[in-house]
Order: structure tokens, then sequence, then C-alpha cells
């Protein structure tokens, strides 16, 4: 179908939200998604207004076989929230939050940012331990499992969820969890966009607490040293303590959260003050929220990103060393090399409770060059592929699937490991046999 009768047909179907085709005049705007790298062409955007919007789109697609992206927050690395000639579906239009302060549960709509979330929730003392970047959509950081500064004392996002509310391939809809269609739920918690469109997710809160928040700048040539001391105490730290530390150019930030009892907390935080002389530091500053949308500027839309992760079992010498001579080659001020601390209540889910992989991580790593002009883009890139290929050597097996710009089989495999991988396009090929949704690190339905 050419692109004007994919959109006459897609009105035709009875959708009542807009539906964008090539020459409306917010078509470039409609079709732009985060990462400056992607410049697609789909033959028509469906803002959809209402979950039977998502069942009329996918029905349309399924049926003429035509390419479908998810868009929820647009911030898929690899550009597979867009495509070029098939369907863009947007949800950004779903994006009601009902919160239950008493009952510590949150209703949230699947074209969500996470600072909507965060701000629904903060405003009632309590959380779902979510990613670092408030203008993340919620929908794709869950389905891949989601870390962030909660995730030691709190788990995963996944370790919160649940139910959703789910469009499936063949149009129906849904309402799945722990007790309906549990192989489901379990693929969906970390098993990506892979069984359905979730139109609507829900949470269990927690309690947020106290917060203390210390960052800390220090000089590159000191990094190997620091990051020796900070190891040891990373390690030595309780559960409601969440470190993190990012290398650049310009040298080691290190930024220290404490989230829950009161009791601790300062002496707990700044103790990351004092592994080395630091030429710059703050310590309580930052609010919560503020610290959930940090990273927002560094990461604005329409900047060119490539990223690629994994996971360490510990950190050591040998691996800071990597890591301090890799930031010492960044092509540009904003590249970096980013290690968030795991373990805590990460470990305390069995690794094959849910299809996310990489529990027994202590570490998460990513490897992130950001740029902004296209001729930039062979040295970012392969700086970032580079750099990345030398601490792949280093980690342990599996992967976090929402952090890889690169998709093919071979990532999906990689990250979930043989087993799960399995287990995953068995359930692939129950719920989506033709592949409607195969724009995400793809499992390919069993034969």
């Amino acid at each position: 179908m050419d692109a004007g009768a994919v959109r006459r047909g897609l009105v035709d179907s009875g959708i009542r939200g807009e539906v964008i085709g090539r020459e409306h005049r917010e078509f470039d705007t409609a079709r732009r998604v985060w990462n400056g790298l992607t410049d697609r062409q789909p033959a028509a955007v469906v803002r959809a207004a209402s979950t039977e919007d998502v069942v009329k789109s996918v029905r349309f697609a399924a049926d003429h076989g035509l390419l479908l992206a998810i868009r929820g927050g647009g911030h898929s690395l690899p550009g597979l929230s867009t495509c070029d000639d098939g369907i863009v579906l947007d949800l950004r239009a779903l994006n009601k939050i009902d919160i239950d302060p008493v009952g510590r549960s949150a209703t949230v709509g699947g074209g969500c940012r996470l600072g909507d979330m965060d701000r629904a929730t903060v405003a009632h003392g309590l959380v779902t331990p979510a990613g670092v970047v408030s203008h993340t959509g919620v929908g794709g950081l869950t389905l891949g499992g989601g870390m962030g500064w909660l995730s030691r004392r709190l788990g995963l996002t996944i370790d919160s969820l649940t139910g959703v509310e789910i469009v499936l391939a063949d149009g129906r809809i849904l309402n799945i969890d722990a007790e309906v269609d549990p192989e489901l739920f379990w693929g969906l918690r970390g098993g990506g966009g892979n069984f359905g469109v979730v139109t609507a997710f829900r949470f269990r809160l927690h309690e947020l607490g106290s917060v203390v928040i210390g960052q800390w700048h220090y000089g590159l040539p000191d990094a190997i040293a620091i990051l020796g001391r900070y190891a040891d105490l990373a390690e030595a730290a309780p559960r409601e303590l969440t470190s993190a530390f990012t290398v650049t150019s310009g040298g080691l930030n290190v930024t220290a959260v404490w989230s829950g009892p009161a009791a601790g907390a300062l002496d707990g935080v700044a103790a990351f003050g004092r592994i080395g002389a630091p030429i710059a530091a703050s310590l309580g500053e930052q609010s919560f929220l503020g610290l959930q949308s940090r990273g927002d500027e560094h990461l604005r839309w329409g900047r060119r990103v490539y990223a690629k992760g994994g996971f360490f079992g510990t950190l050591d010498e040998h691996m800071t060393e990597v890591i301090a001579a890799g930031a010492s080659t960044a092509p540009s001020a904003d590249s970096e090399i980013y290690v968030l601390r795991l373990g805590g209540a990460i470990k305390d889910v069995d690794d094959m409770a849910t299809a996310y992989t990489g529990r027994a991580a202590e570490h998460y790593w990513i490897v992130e060059p950001v740029w902004d002009e296209p001729p930039d883009d062979d040295r970012c890139l392969a700086w970032g592929r580079g750099v990345a290929r030398s601490l792949s050597v280093l980690s342990i097996a599996g992967n976090y699937v929402n952090e890889q710009a690169d998709a093919d089989r071979g990532v999906a495999e990689q990250a979930y490991g043989l087993d799960t991988y399995r287990r995953l396009a068995t359930l692939k090929a129950r719920l989506d046999p033709g592949n409607t949704f195969r724009l995400n690190q793809n499992i390919a339905p069993a034969s």
C-alpha cells in the first residue's frame, strides 16, 4: 500500500485519534523520535486516543502486513519507535495516572513518561523504582526491566509491576497479572514489547522516605585510584544507598543516593566524598525529582546517541583502568562511561522468575557517546563500539535490552541467554506467530 492508502485505510477503520499522513503540516513533528541519529518516514502516525484506537491500528497493520512501530516516550536507542513506510502508533495521549495512596498502588497509562509518574507518586511521599531520565517512556523502560536510583532498595521496575492491560496481535484486550496468564506476565517483565501493546500498567508503590544526595567531581588522572576506593565503599554499603559514577574526558563524577529510613543516611552518603580530593562537591542540595531529571538536558531530544551496556560481577582495578583509558579518548565532551551499582533487592528475586536476565550483577555499565553534528557520526560510533567491546570481554553473561543501540537476533539471544530466549520464543509463537511486534529487540516466534 502507498502512504496515502495507509492513511485512508486507518481513518476508514474508525480510529478516533488523529491520523497524520505525509501531507499533514505536523508530519515532520509527529514522526520525530528522541535520538537524532534516527530519521525515518512512516506512512502514517496514529495518535491513539483510546485502547480501541490501539486495537484498530494493530489489526490494520497485521491485516496488511505493515511495519508497526510503538512509540511511548520515543526513546528506543536503535530507533525502533518509528519506521519507514509503516505505521507509528503514538501512545502519548494515553497518559492518565490514578494513584491510590492508601492501597499504595498506581495505574499508569501506556503513554506516560517517567517524570509524569514520579511527580504523581512523590506528591504522596510514594514511589515506584524507575529510570533516571524523566522524558523516558514508562512503557519501554518497564517492559525491558527498569533500573535506577531506587533499585538496590526496591528492586527493578518490573518487581513492582502487578498487572497490565495489553492489546495482543489479534486485537484482543487482556488484563494480565500473576494469576491470569502467568507465563505472559513472566514474559512481559523483561521481554520488551514483543507480545503486544501495553496500554496501562499497574504498579505497587513504596514509601520514599528520607532522601540524601551527594555528588562529587574528581580529576581524570586520579580516577583509577579513586575508583578502587569507590568499589570497596560501594560493596559495603547497605541497600538503602545506591551509587554510580560517570567518567568523561573531563573527569570522574560520583553520585551517592540514600532513600528510606533516615538513620545513617548522611554519614553513608558523605563517605563517598572522602575517597579522594574533589574538585567540586554538593551534599543534600537536590530533591529526588531534581535527581530524576538531572540527565534530561544532557540527553535532550534531538541529540545523537549511541549506547551499549553490560554487567559486571565485580569492579576490579583492571576494569577501572579500561574505563579510564576509554574515557581519555572520548570523541566529544558529553561522551561518557556510566556505571550504576546494582545488587540489593534486585538479587532477592530469582533470575528465572522474570524474563529479565542479570540479577546476579553487582554493577551495570554503559558506554554512551553523545554528540550533535552528523559529520561526527563515524568517530563517535567507532569510539562507542570499540570501548564497549573492551568492556564486554570483562562482563558476565546476560544484558539489559533497553540500552543497546544495536538491534539484531544476536543482541536478544546474548541478553537473555539461550534458555530464556527459547522460552520467550515459545511464548511469542503462541501470542504473535506472525511477528507483528517485531520492531524491538526481537524474539522470533519458535517454529
